[in-house]
């Protein structure tokens, strides 16, 4: 896949680099939204979205793709991390394009929009502004700004009120979330990934606008558009056709998949735990490896709310279980001797994982379902700790009464 977005990064570089000329369109052009399905990695997983502007009389099809990006650009990562993902529009002849989606086994959709000639035109040259070199980066927001929003601002920005995206046959209030979660499997590694760095702002329910952040959602609100022509909305679409008829594969169920990872954890933990509360210890091992994970975990979803630009990762509540400062108790609860005192602490946590339920009943956010053995875990294990402090405390109470009678 690298190999493939290195080649069409120097591809659209080419054309962009290339001396711009103003280029009229006849009236044989042609301009299509380009709707593409799901790919195999999970940057492909919600499909793709881009503007073919076709014309027989100056031999052009050409391609408008504002989802190109390179892995192997410089600071890539680190910039991923801190919320500035960079990613450019380019034009590049469509043959490659549709050999790219060809190969991939992905379908492929046009929508020929309802333009006449001026309209064309004023598409085009948006368009060929924004390939220029000083004007094809953007910053990507995969949710608020990407290939799809983008070619829906496009229309908006050109034609104004002229131009009527909502339609009665698109249901409204839905929340981002849920939109997401219909597109990649709940099962996967990638929906988990999502679902745990993402706070408050994807579970607002929302109008069907923000919904075109999917490309099969902008196709929708394409396909029941409409423009205004001599004062009347007609149809903004004129003719659909389905360039490529692969079938969508289904995402194959893996034994690594998060719920079997996290369900044999639980087990191996209820495995420990009956065993400590047998013989009245504490596995001070798995205590720390369980506190330090969850703290490391709480780190990362600290950083990315106070320290990232990410749109999604603010008002996050999965802190109230990747809990930060687990990172600092995970070395407590390593020694033999842990404080008495540490037993508050894991009242904390049982009151803050108990939060969870009401702010997932009361739609305030939703959490993963693979992260409901993570739950379990936790708050068997917590529950542990408590009973075993309580007992330590009763304890060391009833040694201190023995040795010091009055």
């Amino acid at each position: 896949m690298k190999k493939k977005t290195i080649f069409l990064v120097f591809l659209c570089l080419l054309f962009i680099n290339k001396i711009e000329a103003q280029v009229n369109l006849s009236i044989n052009s042609e301009i299509s939204l380009i709707t593409a399905g799901p790919g195999e990695e999970l940057y492909e997983k919600f499909g793709h979205s881009a503007l073919r502007v076709v014309d027989t009389t100056l031999n052009i099809d050409l391609i408008y793709n504002y989802g190109i990006f390179d892995f192997n650009a410089p600071n890539f990562y680190s910039n991923f991390a801190k919320g500035k993902m960079y990613y450019l529009v380019a034009k590049y002849d469509f043959k490659y394009f549709l050999a790219s989606y060809k190969q991939d086994k992905r379908w492929l959709k046009q929508q020929i929009l309802n333009l006449d000639l001026s309209e064309k035109q004023r598409v085009f040259d948006y368009l060929e502004n924004n390939v220029r070199k000083e004007n094809a980066t953007y910053l990507y927001d995969p949710f608020f700004d990407n290939c799809a929003t983008k070619l829906r601002d496009i229309l908006q920005i050109t034609f104004g009120n002229n131009i009527a995206l909502n339609s009665t046959n698109i249901s409204n209030n839905q929340t981002l979330r849920a939109l997401m979660d219909q597109e990649i499997y709940w099962n996967t590694w990638g929906n988990f990934g999502i679902n745990i760095i993402a706070g408050t702002i994807l579970d607002k329910k929302r109008s069907q606008l923000s919904y075109t952040y999917l490309p099969d959602q902008l196709y929708n609100t394409f396909k029941y558009a409409r423009i205004k022509r001599e004062n009347v909305f007609i149809p903004l679409v004129e003719k659909e056709q389905v360039l490529l008829n692969f079938t969508e594969q289904a995402t194959p169920l893996k034994i690594t998949s998060p719920v079997t990872v996290f369900s044999i954890f639980l087990i191996i933990v209820l495995f420990i735990t009956f065993k400590d509360l047998k013989n009245n210890k504490r596995s001070r091992y798995l205590d720390f490896i369980i506190f330090f994970i969850i703290g490391i975990v709480g780190l990362l979803l600290t950083y990315l709310w106070l320290f990232s630009s990410h749109t999604t990762a603010p008002n996050n509540f999965n802190i109230l279980w990747a809990f930060l400062p687990n990172l600092w108790m995970a070395f407590s609860l390593r020694k033999k001797n842990v404080k008495v005192g540490v037993k508050k602490y894991i009242l904390l946590l049982l009151f803050t994982l108990g939060i969870l339920p009401f702010l997932w009943f009361f739609k305030i956010q939703a959490f993963p379902c693979a992260a409901i053995p993570i739950f379990l875990l936790l708050f068997i294990r917590y529950l542990f700790l408590y009973k075993y402090l309580y007992s330590l405390k009763k304890a060391i109470h009833s040694a201190h009464i023995t040795n010091n009678p009055q």
